[in-house]
């Protein structure tokens, strides 16, 4: 947050360690090139594009009064129709969300070249230099072109962030209707409309302002007036917010802790007063010395999860608070709590069996609605959202909300198919979209079956299942678990006909009655985002594994073939299962889920997602996800055990420095040994491993603590190697843990570990003969 004070900096912080920007004790520094900001002050993206006006006209319609800066789209009367919804006359205010694909070819071709300059710069830092990349590299330097490039890593953020496969980014359109009563034109009233376009899918932020600009834009019904807002929201100053990995984004949104990465923060603002530092020395800074006095004071967010900034509209400063990490598919402000609520209370007081359609009735005729809401958005049904005599907003914000909870923060493929409201102008349009997802206002839309594969009626809390469905094929999985004998869940499964559900073997049930329970305990709209994040990881682990029994090989599990090699003395992949029986009757209870899933466009995403994400993984000889889900699940041996321990240890023990204990082999022997593998069996592939760094140590770190969420127990697993019968296990993992506690993320993970564990570790230090007490 930047305050604009003649004072030096401050930065006492109430929930950090840290009581100046000195790095917490024992932090190790990991970057040698600056860190990158997510907004630079010196981008040339705007934070808005576009602020358009409609009105309604008695005689006109619908009629689109002003676009600036100049205009988005040559079909204005669409847009002015999506401006302003119907019935937007009897409510004296109400928002929409829509979004608008635009053409990004100048964009896309700046993006390439810069991707194009990484590569060259990781070829030149392998050794890998041609006459071509000389060449470039020379022209570079001439024209500074390195500038994007400060804060250069193997695991690119933006790179592996990158989902315009599917198509240019979307333009998200925020837009605000007010109604003025006046006697003295036709209707008796005015209707105006606002919209803010912008690539930010955090356009929620903005409300305050269009607030602030409409009524102003009553008052001054000028272009002076939008070009106020405009370029007030573009002076915006987010130059502060770091760029966190895809790593670090994911650890942030999964953990409650207000310091988590506050160190990025520090560090940001150390660089900037460096900058003014700097220019201060300058000559031509010295003539003033009231510039010196009014330096600005900058202090550390009170909670890193967002970053306050603020907006100077017509002399009003308007506080602003930007998500720091955003998850994909999460777009605007909506409650998943409320979702759930809508469509539980009525099933929960007076349930009503579903007619039942393979894809979707997973539990049969009295599946959970919100199981059924998901499994159509998994198998890319056509899905209505009808908010009949209810503002446009309430749909808009359920759609939304359905389209996070699909999502889980991993996979893709549903905002860009949305349509957060439309009405039966659009029909045409909208029904040449295969499974999309659409927010109405109009009760026609009931009426026509044909139009939508499941109905969510918002008023009733009630959902329907259209009789007009296409039915589920037959597969080869379905037929693979029939010749199996096994259970097959869905349409006409017997076994799920009551109310109560007599049996629960997808786990539905159990998981929607905890889900409510936590609901009732006000534990809190994160805590059931992180829930949901869990179930839809755990759907795309199961259906890898299904994939992996029908087929004999899973898309879905790109690099398999390396985690089995043994590399650190552990294999195996994939979710894992008491035993073998559970295994089949759960595959089995997915097959028609699972099927319907594999043909869409979430899966195609997904795999092209994992796929790249797994290049750029820093530990691929490992499947930490799986060895932790042994330790949580199964009853090991202690020699079982211990080989799982002491490969967590090695995996982070040899990604950092050559010289980090005698006991662990240099990479040299790992590479040999790989290499014997190899040669022995020519089926058996190459490890690919990255030289060794802090920077590696630190990515594998977060790498782990992704697989040990906080919301699930954390460290607790692999801290119960502290009471290991083996010494080298115990002192191994202490060697872990204290790189963990060293660790920007890991020493949140630390401080929530339970007493009992670290007097155990504060033990085996002294069994080593460390003498550190539980002071440290």
């Amino acid at each position: 947050m930047v305050r604009e004070d003649d004072v030096s900096y401050s930065s006492s912080h109430p929930h950090s360690r840290n009581s100046s920007l000195s790095a917490p004790r024992g932090a190790k520094p990991r970057h040698s090139a600056k860190l990158r900001s997510q907004y630079p002050a010196d981008s040339v993206e705007n934070h808005v594009e576009y602020i358009l006006v409609a009105s309604f006209d008695i005689d006109r319609g619908s009629v689109m009064e002003h676009q600036y800066p100049g205009a988005i789209s040559g079909d204005e009367t669409m847009l002015a129709e999506l401006m302003l919804p119907d019935q937007a006359h009897v409510r004296s205010q109400d928002w929409t969300i829509f979004f608008l694909h635009k053409d990004t070819s100048a964009e896309d071709e700046e993006k390439e070249a810069r991707r194009e300059r990484r590569r060259r710069r990781r070829r030149k830092k392998d050794g890998i230099i041609d006459e071509e990349d000389a060449t470039a590299g020379a022209e570079e330097a001439e024209s500074g072109a390195d500038d994007d490039d400060l804060y250069d890593t193997e695991d690119d953020s933006e790179d592996s962030e990158d989902s315009e496969s599917d198509g240019p980014p979307l333009v998200y359109v925020l837009n605000l209707v007010n109604t003025k009563q006046d006697n003295t034109v036709k209707r008796g009233a005015i209707v105006k409309a606002m919209a803010i376009c912008t690539r930010h899918s955090f356009l929620h932020i903005y409300k305050p302002l269009l607030l602030l600009a409409l009524e102003e834009y009553f008052r001054a019904p000028v272009i002076e007036t939008l070009a106020s807002l405009y370029n007030a929201l573009n002076a915006m100053d987010l130059s502060l917010m770091p760029k966190l990995s895809p790593l670090e984004g994911f650890i942030l949104q999964s953990s409650d802790a207000k310091d988590m990465f506050i160190e990025k923060f520090q560090i940001m603002i150390q660089q900037r007063m460096a900058e003014e530092t700097e220019r201060d020395s300058l000559p031509s800074a010295r003539s003033s010395e009231s510039d010196t006095k009014s330096r600005k004071k900058y202090s550390t967010p009170r909670d890193t999860h967002e970053f306050e900034s603020k907006v100077n509209y017509n002399g009003i400063p308007v506080p602003i608070k930007v998500p720091t990490a955003l998850s994909p598919e999460t777009v605007g402000d909506f409650s998943l709590i409320k979702l759930i609520q809508t469509f539980s209370t009525p099933h929960s007081t007076q349930p009503q069996p579903f007619a039942l359609h393979p894809h979707l009735t997973t539990s049969g005729a009295f599946t959970h609605p919100i199981i059924v809401l998901v499994n159509a958005l998994l198998t890319q049904k056509r899905i209505i959202f009808l908010g009949h005599n209810r503002p446009s907003s309430e749909v808009a914000e359920a759609v939304l909300a359905a389209c996070a909870l699909a999502s889980g923060g991993l996979l893709r493929g549903f905002i860009r198919h949305a349509f957060p409201y439309t009405d039966l102008t659009k029909i045409d349009d909208l029904l040449k979209v295969p499974g999309f997802i659409a927010g109405v206002t109009n009760p026609a839309f009931a009426h026509k079956a044909e139009w939508w594969d499941l109905l969510c009626d918002l008023p009733t809390g009630r959902m329907k299942i259209s009789h007009r469905i296409e039915g589920a094929p037959i597969t080869d999985g379905l037929t693979f678990f029939q010749q199996q004998g096994g259970l097959v869940n869905g349409a006409g499964g017997s076994h799920a006909e009551g109310k109560s559900g007599a049996s629960d073997p997808t786990g539905d049930s159990q998981f929607m009655d905890g889900l409510l329970a936590s609901i009732a305990n006000r534990h809190g709209e994160n805590a059931i985002r992180a829930k949901w994040r869990n179930w839809i990881l755990k759907f795309t682990r199961i259906a890898a594994a299904f994939e992996e029994t029908v087929y004999g090989a899973s898309a879905l599990y790109a690099g398999s073939h390396e985690t089995d090699v043994g590399v650190y003395g552990v294999s195996g992949h994939g979710f894992v299962w008491p035993d073998e029986g559970s295994r089949m009757r759960e595959l089995a209870a997915n097959v028609h889920r699972v099927e319907g899933w594999r043909s869409t466009r979430s899966y195609y995403s997904f795999v092209q997602d994992l796929a790249r994400r797994w290049d750029k993984r820093p530990v691929r000889g490992i499947d930490l996800h799986h060895q932790h889900d042994k330790l949580r699940c199964l009853r090991l041996s202690h020699d079982q055990s211990a080989a799982i321990y002491l490969a967590f240890a090695r995996a982070v023990e040899e990604a950092g420095s050559e010289s980090q204990g005698p006991s662990t082999e240099d990479l040299s022997t790992v590479i040999e040994r790989s290499l014997t593998l190899n040669n022995a069996s020519p089926a058996t592939p190459l490890v690919y491993k990255r030289p060794p760094s802090p920077q590696l140590q630190y990515d594998t770190i977060l790498q782990l603590l992704m697989h040990v969420p906080e919301s699930n127990m954390g460290l607790f697993y692999l801290s119960l190697a502290l009471f290991h019968p083996r010494q080298d296990v115990r002192l191994a993992v202490v060697r872990l843990l204290e790189r963990i506690m060293d660790h920007e993320a890991g020493r949140h993970f630390w401080g929530s570990l339970g007493r009992f564990a670290k007097l155990a570790f504060y033990r085996v230090k002294r069994e080593e003969g460390g003498g550190v007490g539980p002071g440290k």
